[in-house]
């Protein structure tokens, strides 16, 4: 009932919004409509060969062997205006089913479900309330918008959304700064026993056309207050476009978590990732990883033994697009580790190779009059 009642109350939102404005007489004020969708079919080949299609439980994009599936499909409605904006995305596939495993029933269907208002005259100044995109990292669940089919480690095991407020402010085309207090670490409902709301930033600096700087925090907990562990996050990374067809982003990843409650000391995660994309035309383009993710406690990505999760990895991308909304990837990628984390049959291994393809498409329609300013 829970699920129902918050889809209809964004629904209401955006009828409600898009009604009112309609008795706006200014032009400028008038509410635009975009409406936009974008699917994502992949198959993914394990030369580990698991023994179930459903390949690692810290993946949570194409990550199913030896089948053809759906990672994402996505419907996005989105009023767009000078003064207010709201979003409301549906979603479906195995993104949806893996990463929103926590959360009930049709909550694992929305993607994005929010509202936002400007809080002055220059439109710089806005509030969103709902369900957001996550302000933490340069990979989306959107495989289109990212360099590489697969997303790092990093992306994989650091939010992809959060619920909560959002106040943005933007200083200009140099500076942007972001306050987020949400309900928890990728968490629609906040977890049961848990009364602390959890804290981010975010800023964006931008001295040239070409370079993006980029620091977001998280500050919070991820368990109940009887065990209550305080988790301390920072994500550092940087796009660079050395020339016209050239492109570098970089990131590293690192956290502390408390390893008991109320306790000095800490345990600690880490993860730097490169990623170099070379545009050859407009209908091809490739891009290599290198990464690396470092999790001795198995704080965030919990393995047998006491060597934890340590595994460096390597990719190659190479994407072609026959018509605009359309791109066609194929990825190989390979994960290795001092330790054998990886089931090859009946032994363990310390690696893992994997090819990995798919077919997205994607578009976006508007509707209404353009409010932005000329």
């Amino acid at each position: 009932m829970y699920g129902k009642s918050a889809v209809f109350s964004v629904v209401l939102s955006l009828c409600s919004l898009y009604v009112s404005a309609q008795q706006i007489t200014d032009g400028r004020y008038q509410p635009q409509i975009r409406i936009s969708g974008f699917m994502d079919v992949f198959y993914v080949y394990d030369f580990n060969r698991p023994e179930t299609a459903y390949r690692h439980p810290f993946l949570f994009n194409h990550n199913r062997h030896n089948e053809f599936n759906l990672n994402l499909g996505l419907l996005t409605v989105a009023v767009e205006n000078a003064r207010y904006r709201a979003n409301l995305a549906l979603q479906t596939g195995t993104y949806a089913h893996d990463n929103y495993a926590a959360e009930p029933g049709i909550l694992k269907n929305i993607f994005e479900a929010n509202v936002g208002i400007a809080l002055n005259k220059r439109h710089s100044l806005w509030l969103d309330a709902g369900i957001l995109p996550s302000h933490i990292g340069f990979e989306s669940a959107v495989s289109a918008d990212n360099p590489t089919l697969t997303r790092s480690l990093a992306a994989e095991n650091s939010p992809y959304f959060l619920t909560g407020l959002r106040l943005t402010f933007n200083a200009g085309k140099t500076w942007d700064f972001a306050v987020i207090v949400c309900n928890g670490w990728q968490r629609i409902q906040r977890l049961r026993g848990n009364s602390l709301r959890s804290l981010g930033t975010r800023l964006t600096y931008r001295p040239t056309a070409r370079t993006m700087l980029n620091w977001s925090t998280f500050l919070g907990t991820d368990d109940p207050d009887i065990q209550r562990r305080m988790r301390y996050f920072n994500n550092f990374y940087g796009r660079f476009g050395l020339t016209d067809r050239i492109s570098l982003m970089a990131g590293f990843d690192v956290g502390i978590q408390q390893h008991r409650k109320k306790s000095r000391r800490y345990d600690t995660w880490f993860a730097p990732v490169i990623i170099g994309q070379y545009e050859v035309n407009e209908k091809w383009k490739a891009a290599v990883r290198a990464e690396y993710y470092g999790d001795r406690a198995g704080v965030i990505i919990p393995v047998e033994g006491t060597n934890g999760f340590r595994t460096s990895g390597w990719s190659c991308n190479i994407d072609y697009t026959p018509v605009p909304g359309m791109v066609c990837r194929l990825e190989g990628r390979w994960l290795n580790s001092p330790y054998s984390l990886w089931n090859d049959g009946d032994i363990m291994v310390n690696n893992n190779f994997f090819i990995g393809t798919s077919i997205a498409f994607g578009f976006s329609e508007r509707i209404g009059p353009d409010h932005r300013k000329k």
